[in-house]
């Protein structure tokens, strides 16, 4: 039994994909509700869980949690930025986007929080970070501080020194790092997304 949740790894699975690990057992839901209170895994929402690590012997990823939780999603804004290590600040919630309603979670392994946006805007920036035995979609850069900016509703760049002191002062990112994003999806995103004038002054920033 602990086995086979093993093989499962750290991937979110469903009810069901547990029960099928025990046929020949008859009450398979059953043997799901004792797996979770004997703490081998651990239940994330209604029908989704996760093998625990000490079974799985893998550490658990909030990315791919956060994948799985709510889908389509990939994760974004201080998540994301805090993963490149582009902003000093440890974020404590898992942050992503939608095109479902926005909602949250608070599950047994932390908080996980969703904003809907634009389907135009939601495929713009977006990468699979390969590890060595799962992936996740997480937004490169340049999309999540899109995606954190039009989801800001007191940051409005209007002017050049706004993006300075919006990176600098308010979310303490380095105007180096912010000097070798990528262009490019800055203007595909201030085509289709929200903030598009914050945004075009992003790319008038990088232009000078």
């Amino acid at each position: 039994m602990t086995m086979d949740l093993e093989h499962i790894g750290n991937i979110p699975v469903s009810t069901s994909a547990i029960a099928s690990l025990f046929t020949n057992i008859e009450a398979g839901n059953q043997k799901v509700r004792s797996l979770e209170a004997a703490h081998k895994i651990i239940r994330l929402k209604k029908g989704l869980y996760v093998v625990a690590p000490n079974v799985s012997r893998v550490a658990l990823s909030t990315e791919l949690i956060a994948n799985h939780l709510y889908a389509p999603s990939y994760v974004s804004m201080q998540t994301a930025l805090r993963y490149y290590g582009l902003i000093p600040e440890a974020v404590y919630t898992t942050q992503s986007m939608t095109l479902k309603h926005s909602r949250s979670f608070d599950t047994p392994v932390g908080r996980f929080e969703y904003k809907n946006m634009a389907r135009e805007a939601f495929s713009i920036g977006v990468t699979s970070v390969n590890m060595q035995s799962y992936a996740f979609l997480m937004a490169t850069p340049e999309k999540a501080l899109c995606d954190l900016i039009a989801n800001s509703p007191k940051v409005n760049l209007r002017y050049l020194k706004d993006v300075e002191n919006y990176l600098e002062e308010d979310i303490r990112m380095e105007i180096d790092d912010f000097r070798n994003m990528d262009i490019s999806i800055f203007e595909q995103y201030a085509q289709v997304g929200k903030k598009s004038k914050s945004i075009e002054t992003l790319t008038k920033y990088l232009r000078k």
